[in-house]
């Protein structure tokens, strides 16, 4: 079990030494400690390892993620998770804005709050929030499901594709072509899918309202020109 302090290594060394590891290797638990508050730690690892940051993180920590479980023992500044293909990142705190941006699969929670634009043009990602999320999240999201325990702020899903949002909580206001739409029994399978694997009890399927796409928006029309 590697554990690198990157106190005393070089960032640049740590991500290198996790890049190069082989297909076959044994080292499958990595420890960070005193990250610092350093950015793209642990970004684009490519096995299905796991590396624990003990501690607070700055931009794009787990970027491009693939295969990897990576566990922030702390806070996560912009960009956690951003463009995420497989595997999961846990954040234990708060993270910043556009977490989990433009994300093709692949789980994020965030047990904290997430500030705005969660979730933008994710297009395959599951994201798990317990807290609450801040404006312009899911703007542009394509497809993946966002699920928050708590409130979201305005324009949630602004200009959104076939993603689906699910809220707890309440919603300061919609997105342009964002509507609440009627939860049927695929919906809740995949709500309690999602919930099962971020590891979250006790939460009922029944308890969340489902936002999607109008659909008005894929095409230009002239009757739709005030919403674009």
């Amino acid at each position: 079990m590697p554990t690198v302090d990157l106190a005393e290594t070089k960032l640049r060394d740590l991500n290198s030494a996790l890049h190069k590891l082989p297909h076959d290797t044994n080292e499958t638990r990595w420890i960070v400690a005193n990250p610092g508050g350093k950015h793209a730690i642990a970004c684009g690892v490519s096995l299905p390892i796991t590396v624990e940051i003990e501690g607070h993180v700055g931009y794009y920590c787990a970027g491009m993620n693939s295969a990897a479980t990576v566990v922030i023992r702390g806070n996560a500044g912009v960009g956690v998770a951003e463009n995420m293909m497989s595997g999961q990142v846990r954040v234990t705190g708060d993270a910043s804005q556009a977490a989990g941006a433009t994300g093709n699969g692949g789980l994020l929670v965030i047990e904290g709050n997430a500030s705005a634009r969660c979730g933008i043009s994710m297009k395959g990602i599951d994201i798990v929030v317990k807290g609450s999320i801040g404006a312009m999240s899911a703007f542009m999201a394509q497809s993946g499901n966002l699920v928050v325990l708590g409130d979201a702020g305005e324009a949630l899903g602004d200009s959104i594709y076939e993603a689906r949002l699910f809220v707890r909580g309440s919603v300061a206001s919609l997105g342009a072509d964002c509507i609440e739409k009627q939860m049927n029994q695929q919906d809740r399978a995949e709500l309690n899918a999602v919930l099962a694997r971020a590891e979250i009890s006790g939460v009922s399927a029944d308890d969340f309202k489902l936002y999607g796409s109008a659909r008005r928006l894929y095409h230009f029309h002239v009757d739709n020109a005030d919403a674009y």
